[in-house]
């Protein structure tokens, strides 16, 4: 009887140098990638932003971006200084503040809840809110930007400071679907609760933050400074997909406002206010 004649053996060594080999390969690829569209998803999350900007504040024709820190406000730069906040002066044809805006963010049920809230310096209050990005259960935590009901806790929602400035007198709160009591409560949409709670906590947070740093320096935000390379004008909507927004008609609005700078700024359309679903799709594109 012949004996069995068994496979060949690789080395151990050869086969850990071709893993290796393949991984390094892989990393390369991965990073290069990485790194050659990084200034690409960046654009695209930036004109997200300011389109949310535009959608939360009417009447907007120009938008400028800023920082708050204990010593002042300035206009962003590249870098965001230590325990600074960044915000967005929103002004209109003639060069008046129309509103401020800013972002908030707070985990969801299935991840981080990002809005964009309206802050009216004149009211105190908070007047507008937009979905930067979620990625809640479709039909319910989407209700955030189709319900009318709890659309409705955002035309002047109460986040006026304290007498000495340091804080908000009240809390933002979510509170349970039908007992809101006071202007500075959400009312929950019921049902979706967790997603509600993230908006509040969001908004609140960032408020927390922001105002006290914001308020005593509004004077300096009263007309609109002259032009420059942080300033954003109100983008033309392109049709493309459901909503009207597709991620190739972002990257050629950003390649046609870099060619083109429209002169004067454009006034924003009446699409921009026609609905909250688009906000949502747009972030979902922009970040998938």
């Amino acid at each position: 009887m012949s004996e069995a004649v068994l496979p060949p053996v690789t080395p151990s060594g050869a086969m850990i140098r071709t893993l290796g080999l393949v991984a390094t390969v892989c990393g390369v690829l991965i990073v290069t990638a990485y790194e050659g569209t990084l200034d690409a998803v960046n654009a695209n999350k930036k004109i997200a932003l300011e389109r949310a900007v535009f959608k939360v504040i009417p009447g907007a024709a120009k938008v400028d971006e800023y920082v708050a820190t204990a010593t002042g406000i300035q206009p962003a730069g590249a870098a965001i200084p230590e325990g600074a906040v960044k915000f967005y002066a929103a002004y209109d044809q003639a060069g008046g503040l129309k509103g401020i805006a800013a972002e908030g963010a707070a985990k969801g049920y299935a991840d981080t809840v990002r809005v964009m809230y309206a802050y009216d310096p004149a009211k105190q209050a908070v007047t507008g809110l937009g979905v930067v990005s979620m990625r809640e259960t479709p039909g319910i935590g989407d209700k955030i930007y189709t319900d009318e009901a709890f659309l409705k806790n955002f035309e002047a929602l109460d986040v006026q400071l304290s007498s000495d400035m340091k804080a908000l007198a009240n809390a933002v709160k979510v509170v349970k679907h039908g007992t809101k009591q006071n202007a500075w409560e959400i009312d929950a949409i019921s049902g979706a609760t967790v997603t509600s709670k993230a908006v509040g906590r969001g908004i609140n947070e960032s408020a927390r933050k922001l105002l006290p740093l914001l308020v005593p320096n509004l004077e300096k935000l009263k007309t609109a400074p002259s032009p420059n390379a942080q300033s954003a004008v109100s983008p033309p909507f392109i049709k493309g997909g459901e909503g009207g927004f597709s991620t190739v008609s972002i990257t050629h609005t950003l390649t046609h406002l870099s060619q083109n700078p429209p002169q004067p700024p454009l006034s924003p359309p009446g699409g921009i206010e026609k609905g909250w679903r688009w906000q949502a799709h747009l972030a979902e594109e922009v970040t998938s």
